[in-house]
């Protein structure tokens, strides 16, 4: 599909409306929606022709208008936007339609138990079934849309997922494809058939009027590894709330797997304090300010969720928040235009290559760690191409098959480098490497948990004793390798016969025979699946260990270091048009807060910790060292225009930030220095 080039500052509207609340849209006024977008520095935003709820905000022929809205409201919001450039991409709800479902019940997604979701007494939308006759309705709304709106700047499609249903028509599907509804392995190839049709036909339905007409199908995660449903999109949108539970984290990974798939991509964030649907819930302005920064940091344009009240009135604190962020970005969009990522490192992602799901714990572990060591990666899948990286790392449960195995042979011989952990790098079996890791393999441990004592060169700063690892490891000998550390077994697993104390048994003073790692040339191998660890217990000690492996892989071939704290971000992005890079540094604090309480009625309310930003505190004297080709002329702050200094030996740019809050850009002009 042909690329779309997106707009920075975009707003993605909910308007999912009950049909129990009247006078819908009674308060909508051009001027002030005009006056709220400007406050916003908004330059697009996605308007409602389909909720949830199933009802269409515009006159229909093909389903409902909503029963207490008596006037285009779609046309009306599409209107005053175009009259002061405003971009509009339309959004239907796909995956769910709860007005669909009580006319046709039989379209609904039924379980292998008979049952739907929600119960029948819960509040919730109801999921409906590609394999049913709702996707033909469907598409019927879609085409009506595209046919309403032929100058809309996008269609998109929202909740894009397939359960193991086993509703009539999928019954039908299965039996005509051989495959039982008992077995799951079968129900989820039947749901594979429901998705691949919906792509199609869907797809085609957006692009009946326009064939140049932008298309999103959104599942809340870009699924790594999944470049099949690439051909049905013109662009990538990022949805990572990270106060809705995707965290702070999630972004990053995410963005650093999809700037490599050669599409436009955007960011998508929300204004609220928890997540979509909290009417009257607000993040910390500074909070959108660090999460507009970081969407262009790793190379996206930029969006915010909120939601538009029944009545149509725009929110003015909401935009007044939302232009805290989008101001800035307006300043900065020039320098982050057609920016491409410079990375040392590619993570090579679990979810991609084993195609698991977005709960991946080495995926999450891995860029984890590489963020708050501060190196440059990108997260690729197994179709990409490998040799632009000086390392590899393959987290912990990456098993090489016949056709990996080829390709990393091939990056080896080049001169590159590999970083195992846990059980990556043995065959599908489990039974050997397939790399000479320098070692013995004798298969898992018997422990659970075991402990570590690393070589100097791995162990953190504050530890010379050994480390508990929670996870099994894989038992080694070094051979013709370089031991990176020993093994110390507990007296025993914790058992109910035999225990110590209130959580595992300690180690045995000596060590078990076993290494905890081995160095071969250009591969280093950590026997514990210490990403996944570092994922779940977060003890800095085993993100400085894992650090500390890589850093010895690379050598003298890292091309950044810096004084940053663990919680900064830096990236490093080039602008080949503009002969410049640039380096976004990034920094906030972010605080657990919140918690589930119980009242007295014994009701249970509230949510787990949320990660809230509030104060956004300056740091001092940032010193990087950068090694980028070519000759610079000068080195700026943007956008600030300030021209600082510079010195070079060996290649190598050094320079220093005497201070800077939540994102400085640092501009390397290519030239010859004056």
């Amino acid at each position: 599909m042909a690329a779309w080039n997106l707009r920075f500052r975009q707003v993605h509207l909910d308007f999912h409306t009950s049909p129990c609340i009247e006078n819908i849209g009674g308060a909508f006024d051009r001027q002030e929606w005009q006056a709220a977008l400007k406050a916003g520095h908004v330059n697009s935003i996605t308007c409602f022709s389909k909720c949830h709820h199933g009802w269409s905000y515009h006159p229909t022929k093909v389903g409902r208008m909503h029963p207490h809205l008596k006037f285009d409201l779609l046309r009306a919001q599409f209107d005053a936007c175009k009259e002061m450039d405003v971009n509009v991409p339309v959004y239907l709800s796909a995956g769910v339609d709860n007005m669909a479902s009580q006319e046709h019940p039989e379209w609904r997604e039924v379980n292998a138990n008979g049952a739907w979701g929600p119960r029948v007494i819960d509040a919730g939308f109801h999921k409906m079934c590609f394999n049913s006759p709702y996707l033909e309705y469907l598409c019927r709304q879609i085409r009506e849309a595209a046919e309403l709106f032929p100058n809309a700047d996008g269609i998109f499609l929202d909740i894009i997922h397939q359960g193991q249903c086993c509703c009539r028509w999928c019954l039908d599907v299965m039996h005509e494809n051989g495959l039982s509804p008992e077995v799951e392995a079968d129900r989820k190839k039947c749901a594979k058939f429901a998705l691949d049709r919906y792509y199609c036909e869907t797809t085609a339905a957006c692009l009946a009027v326009r064939n140049d007409m932008p298309v999103f199908h959104n599942s809340g995660h870009i699924p790594r590894g999944r470049r099949d449903i690439l051909k049905y999109v013109s662009h990538l949108e990022l949805e990572s709330l990270p106060t809705g539970g995707w965290g702070y984290d999630h972004f990053p990974l995410s963005a650093k797997y999809c700037k490599k798939l050669d599409l436009d991509v955007l960011g998508m964030t929300g204004k609220f304090h928890t997540t979509w649907g909290e009417f009257g819930g607000f993040k910390h302005p500074n909070a959108l300010r660090y999460e507009c920064a970081a969407m262009l940091a790793y190379g996206a344009k930029c969006s915010v969720g909120d939601q538009l009240h029944p009545e149509g009135k725009m929110d003015s604190s909401t935009y007044a928040t939302i232009g805290a962020g989008y101001e800035e970005v307006e300043a900065k969009e020039a320098w982050c235009v057609n920016a491409e990522p410079v990375a040392d490192v590619g993570l090579l992602s679990s979810e991609a290559v084993r195609h698991s799901d977005r709960t991946n714990h080495p995926d999450a572990g891995a860029s984890r760690v590489l963020l708050e060591g501060h190196f440059l990666f990108d997260v690729l899948d197994a179709d990409m191409d490998f040799t632009p990286y000086k390392a590899l790392v393959l987290p912990d449960d990456i098993l090489v098959d016949k056709a990996l195995k080829k390709k990393l042979d091939t990056y080896l011989a080049g001169g590159g480098k590999l970083l195992l952990t846990g059980e990556s790098g043995l065959d599908p079996e489990k039974k050997k490497f397939v790399f000479d890791i320098g070692a013995k393999f004798d298969g898992p441990s018997p422990f659970q948990p075991d402990y570590i004592l690393p070589v100097p060169e791995l162990q953190p700063e504050f530890l010379h004793t050994p480390l508990v690892m929670y996870l099994r490891s894989q038992r080694i000998r070094a051979t013709n390798g370089t031991a990176l550390g020993d093994v110390h077994d507990p007296y025993f697993n914790r058992k109910w016969d035999h225990f110590c104390s209130h959580q595992h048994t300690p180690n045995q003073p000596q060590p078990s025979g076993f290494h905890c790692g081995v160095r071969n040339g250009n591969i280093v191998y950590l026997a514990h699946p210490v990403f996944t660890i570092y994922r779940g217990y977060g003890a800095v000690a085993y993100r400085d260990y894992a650090v500390k492996a890589l850093d010895l892989l690379l050598g003298k071939d890292r091309s950044l270091r810096t004084n940053l704290p663990s919680t900064a971000r830096v990236s490093l992005m080039r602008q080949p048009a503009e002969t410049r890079a640039v380096l976004h540094l990034l920094y906030a604090n972010t605080v657990a807060r919140g918690g589930q309480i119980t009242l007295p009625d014994g009701t249970n309310t509230g949510r787990g910790g949320i990660e809230v930003i509030e104060e956004l505190l300056p740091l001092h004297d940032v010193a990087v060292e950068v090694k980028v080709p070519g000759k610079f002329a000068r080195v700026t702050l943007e956008p600030q225009g300030i021209e600082i200094p510079f010195s070079v030996e060996k290649g190598r740019i050094r320079l220093c930030v005497e201070e800077f809050t939540c994102h400085q850009m640092v501009v390397l002009h290519y030239g010859t220095a004056r």
